[in-house]
């Protein structure tokens, strides 16, 4: 069952103005964008199934593993990516043939303007429009689970 998309946005709102701190989970004090969805997954789900390792900043990283897809589908609710509305964690493809590599949570209205929340280089957690640029990257959606033991 997914957890409310109220509660996962306004858990994600929370980290709004947070810098950007590479492979840092921190409210207020820094996070990227996989901290970022790290701090929600502990406000909405509980504690976090796994610690991470270590991961390269290189978004055009290519490779054979899909790395944050394979671990977003071992503990969350994967959704068609057309079906991907508010309160869903949406994985982008930043460069052709690479792995996806960037985290943002749709917060926009079902119905009007596309908007979502990221944590991005020099400028924090930050919420702004899903521009046609950044659509068209997205790769994969999830919806955070109710509970940890959802999956």
């Amino acid at each position: 069952m997914p957890a409310d998309p109220a509660r996962v946005i306004a858990a994600a709102r929370g980290w709004l103005g947070t810098p950007y701190h590479d492979q840092a989970s921190v409210k207020g004090a820094g996070c990227d964008c996989l901290g970022l969805a790290r701090g929600v997954w502990r406000e909405v789900v509980g504690p976090e199934p796994l610690p991470v390792p270590a991961y390269s900043r290189d978004w055009g990283e290519a490779g054979p593993f899909e790395v944050l897809a394979d671990g977003a589908g071992r503990w969350m609710l994967m959704v068609p990516v057309a079906e991907a509305g508010p309160g869903a964690l949406v994985l982008f493809r930043m460069r052709r043939g690479a792995i996806a590599k960037h985290i943002g949570i749709l917060t926009g209205p079902a119905h009007g303007p596309a908007t979502f929340l990221h944590s991005y280089e020099g400028l924090g957690v930050v919420e702004e429009p899903l521009t046609p640029a950044w659509a068209r990257r997205i790769a994969l959606a999830f919806l955070f689970p109710a509970t940890s033991e959802a999956r």
